[in-house]
């Protein structure tokens, strides 16, 4: 269940450059990047203190509107994102399961631009905490269910093109599950559902998420797995602006190679390319991730 790069999250731009009907989610985007996550998401360390990293570029040069179609502008977003995340695994337990806590802070670099208009931005994005419970059920299944809160600690301006914070807070519940097998068949998804406050400075609640990321791999040598990654978004309610629901629900899939390597002392990494599709009301592009943990 280690999670995520929340500050790329999309950008201020829909309300800029576009009317409301064509966006889902203020500004197409979200505060949990989809396919932050790889393999390992749903299985936990030992009781300690571990750092983490995420890193992310994501290109988008569309904007697709409700049919999935692109829209007639000159679109182009880039985002290069690192993201440290520190776990606290303890040796405490609630509920039959094992209590850990995190924190993640990004640092993003925006940069966006439609038709003769530009803006680039620079810094933290928005603050993610994370309160859960693991499960070890047997030497290859692994779970965890918890909760995220994101906080907007991001820098933000209705104005602005590229926002590298949301501005408003969100909940978002967590189920993940892990199959870790190093010479057979590994699987792992985390299913997320995500609350939405409204921003205060534009009056705009984003509609109720629901998203999985993915990973199915096989063990092809001693501390390597190879196979596929990717994520379904679905928006499940509609955006409301001044209380009044306008629709605007979004959707998108993705999908691409995967391998991890894990030196089985406690370090691995883990590197994923995914192309979405079926995207509407979003931008659609592609993302290279990688994933690390490295122990004390």
């Amino acid at each position: 269940m280690f999670n995520k790069i929340n500050g790329f999250a999309l950008v201020g731009l829909a309300a800029a450059c576009f009317h409301v009907q064509v966006q889902a989610t203020e500004g197409g985007g979200s505060n949990y990047p989809m396919g932050a996550e790889n393999y390992l998401m749903g299985a936990l360390p030992p009781p300690g203190v571990y750092p983490l990293i995420y890193a992310q570029h994501y290109a988008a040069d569309d904007f697709n509107d409700r049919n999935g179609d692109s829209l007639p502008v000159d679109f182009r977003l880039r985002a290069n994102v690192v993201a440290p995340r520190l776990l606290w695994v303890t040796d405490r337990t609630l509920l039959g399961g094992q209590l850990f806590t995190a924190a993640l802070l990004p640092l993003v670099d925006l940069d966006v631009s439609v038709s003769d208009m530009n803006d680039d931005n620079r810094g933290i994005g928005d603050l993610d905490l994370t309160a859960a419970l693991a499960y070890h059920h047997n030497a290859n299944l692994h779970s965890a269910v918890g909760f995220d809160i994101f906080a907007p600690t991001g820098e933000y301006s209705a104005g602005d093109l590229a926002n590298i914070g949301r501005n408003y807070w969100a909940v978002q519940a967590v189920y993940a599950a892990s199959h870790v097998n190093p010479a057979g068949i590994n699987w792992d998804f985390k299913l997320m559902y995500d609350y939405n406050f409204e921003n205060d400075d534009t009056d705009y609640k984003s509609g109720q998420e629901l998203h999985v990321d993915y990973s199915l791999g096989y063990g092809i040598a001693p501390n390597w797995v190879v196979g596929v990654g990717g994520y379904a978004y679905k928006q499940v309610t509609g955006d409301e602006v001044n209380g009044v629901d306008i629709g605007n629900e979004g959707q998108a899939f993705a999908i691409g190679p995967s391998i991890k390597f894990d030196n089985g002392r406690g370090f691995f990494v883990s590197f994923k390319y995914q192309k979405e599709m079926a995207v509407e009301n979003r931008p659609e592009g592609d993302a290279f991730w990688i994933k690390t943990i490295v122990p004390f």
